[in-house]
């Protein structure tokens, strides 16, 4: 049994190795056009989207380790069942069980591994890359504007903007936490423009389409909500100084939990600290899942094409991905709660692979 397990692990190797390199190579050249863009639009030094391009290999490793040990294992038993060797192994009296136990074993340890990475190593990249884009900021702060997180480099301001193409925004929240725990003032709009103020580190803001909150002058603790169609405000980078605040995914469980809590003391939507808190723990399950699925249909199709394996990762590994990364965007705009939704995909595919297994260890 040691003999099979070492050889098992043997022959996933090195494809393992090689579609991790491939693929994180490919996916750092598809992060080319966002890095040009900060160069082109925002004003980021090459220097700066350099060290950015190497803080993001870590982080890119969360999408392609999962998808390098799928290709694995479509690869390694696709050869082995067309080779005939699967039920050669099976004449000498080995069940199907047998031979996916060292699949079970690395697929727990390739999850352990990526859930150390989700909650320690990348949340460190992260944060590298916001104290390098802090940097940056100081010359020119709508380089600090990014999408579909929280925002709260501004003085007196937490900004949540759901889409930025160049100058634009779209569905933007500003919050503004008041002394004396009362309550926080929202505003809300539909669309929005920013550029920077010239010699200043400070942004302006054109809203459009929304609501603000304002005083009531006969109870000043409470808000009304008034409309508006143009409104304007500045940001204030200057009186920041040197803090860096941590963005969501560059928060570890533990720090996301307490962010969460404070929000809640200040009245502000929590939802996208909830989805990246789920998403970073249903994502470390990816490589169990992966391997678990691309043993069944390896040994079933007998494929050794690479271009019909290449196929079947992207059939299997696409729609996970795609449809978690749909999941979050429900989550985060309070239409599906974040604590479940966020865990659709691993049933979904915890489910198939039940399937799959069952059937192929009955035969």
């Amino acid at each position: 049994m040691r003999i099979l397990r070492n050889y098992i692990l043997k022959e996933c190797i090195v494809p393992f190795l090689i579609s991790l390199g491939v693929l994180t190579f490919v996916f750092l050249l598809g992060y080319l056009p966002q890095l040009a863009n900060k160069v082109i639009n925002k004003g980021v030094s090459l220097t700066a989207v350099s060290l950015a391009f190497v803080y993001n290999i870590p982080v890119l490793l969360g999408y392609t380790l999962p998808i390098a040990a799928l290709a694995a294992v479509i690869l390694t038993f696709g050869r082995l069942s067309s080779d005939n060797e699967i039920i050669a192994i099976r004449a000498s009296g080995i069940t199907m069980q047998r031979i996916l136990a060292p699949l079970l074993m690395l697929g727990l340890v390739l999850s352990f591994f990526l859930l150390v990475l989700n909650d320690r190593i990348i949340p460190r990249a992260y944060h590298a890359q916001k104290a390098l884009l802090k940097e940056t900021g100081a010359k020119n702060p709508t380089a600090l504007l990014e999408a579909g997180t929280f925002i709260d480099a501004f003085e007196g301001n937490v900004l949540f903007i759901y889409r930025i193409d160049r100058n634009r925004m779209y569905n933007i929240r500003i919050y503004q936490p008041q002394p004396d725990n009362k309550p926080t003032r929202t505003i809300i709009a539909q669309e929005g423009e920013f550029t920077p103020v010239p010699g200043e580190q400070k942004v302006m803001l054109k809203l459009m389409n929304g609501t603000s909150d304002e005083t009531d002058l006969n109870d000043p603790n409470t808000f009304y909500k008034l409309n508006f169609k143009q409104s304007f405000m500045t940001l204030d980078l200057s009186q920041q100084g040197g803090k860096i605040e941590k963005k969501p995914k560059g928060m570890t469980l533990n720090e996301l939990t307490e962010e969460m809590e404070e929000f809640k003391k200040m009245g502000i939507g929590t939802r996208p600290l909830v989805a990246e808190f789920h998403r970073k723990i249903s994502w470390a399950l990816t490589p169990l899942i992966f391997i678990l699925l691309g043993f069944p249909v390896a040994v079933i199709t007998h494929k050794r094409a690479k271009t019909a394996n290449l196929l079947l990762i992207i059939l299997f590994a696409g729609p996970y991905y795609l449809l978690s990364i749909g999941c979050q965007a429900l989550a985060t705009q309070g239409l599906a709660a974040a604590d479940l939704i966020m865990w659709v995909p691993n049933i979904i595919g915890g489910i198939v692979v039940a399937i799959l297994n069952i059937k192929l260890c009955a035969s």
